[in-house]
């Protein structure tokens, strides 16, 4: 694919260093670059394949793996979303996002998504290995899911709202927005469920029925913003009901939030 200059010169600079460390195997690369819609703002999501005996001393070397590449700002591996083998980078100027998993050959046999080969030390084998892979995407949550939170978390935002801790209620909502409305919207339209990512261009109507449940810093329009959260979700849910609705929701919160 054509990539972005800055992104391509970037991708040009590993593939021409990789070779030389015997540690690695194979270069993938993954996101955007297999799902679409890469473009200028888009991050460079790559998996270097080490040797088994190799990975844990790779790892530990990330950092210094990774300023070879080009001026590194700053790095910190993924133990917030739960991925340590993740080393997140920011290198500049100009600013480019490129994420670096270090994962062994064995990790290919189970993959979220089928990545593309950009270098292989041995093409053939890995090619081979990563077409046969047994892809599992990350779980999509079904209606049962949603239903068994939204109610608990805008009864968060509520009792904030409520306390005076506006701050917290503005951020609750933002929670729910990218947890249950934005990925709702998205199952709805029959697009690929992943938070408010690229949602203004995946559903047009978006705009209209998300920007109300972004409230200013005002109490009363925090708790609007909350029922309209409450009803733009009753509304969502309407197109794949959950077989187990909570009982006196969305009744409840109302009368919770109106107190």
């Amino acid at each position: 694919m054509n990539l972005p200059a800055l992104h391509a010169g970037m991708l040009e600079r590993i593939v021409a260093a990789i070779p030389g460390d015997d540690r690695i195997e194979a270069l993938l690369a993954g996101g955007s670059m297999v799902h679409g819609g890469f473009d200028e703002q888009s991050d460079l999501d790559l998996l270097v394949v080490a040797h088994a005996d190799a990975h844990a001393a790779l790892l530990a070397d990330s950092r210094v793996f990774a300023a070879q590449f080009g001026e590194l700002l700053t790095a910190f591996t993924g133990q917030h979303v739960g991925e340590p083998r993740l080393l997140i980078c920011l290198y500049g100027p100009p600013l480019l996002h490129v994420d670096l998993k270090f994962i062994t050959p064995d990790d290919l046999d189970e993959l979220f998504e089928r990545p593309v080969v950009v270098w292989a030390r041995h093409g053939e084998a890995i090619t081979n290995r990563v077409a046969r892979a047994k892809v599992q995407p990350a779980q999509t949550r079904d209606a049962q899911w949603y239903e068994e939170r939204i109610w608990l978390w805008l009864h968060y935002a509520a009792t904030k709202l409520l306390r005076g801790e506006l701050f917290e209620a503005v951020s609750s909502l933002d929670f729910i927005r990218l947890m249950v409305l934005g990925p709702m919207l998205q199952r709805n339209a029959g697009v690929r469920q992943r938070d408010v990512r690229r949602l203004e261009e995946d559903v047009p109507q978006a705009h209209e029925k998300l920007v109300p449940t972004m409230p200013p810093y005002n109490d009363a329009a925090i708790a609007e913003a909350l029922r309209r959260s409450a009803a733009l979700y009753v509304e969502l849910r309407q197109a794949d009901p959950p077989p187990s609705p909570i009982a006196g929701m969305p009744g409840l919160l109302l009368e919770y939030i109106g107190r």
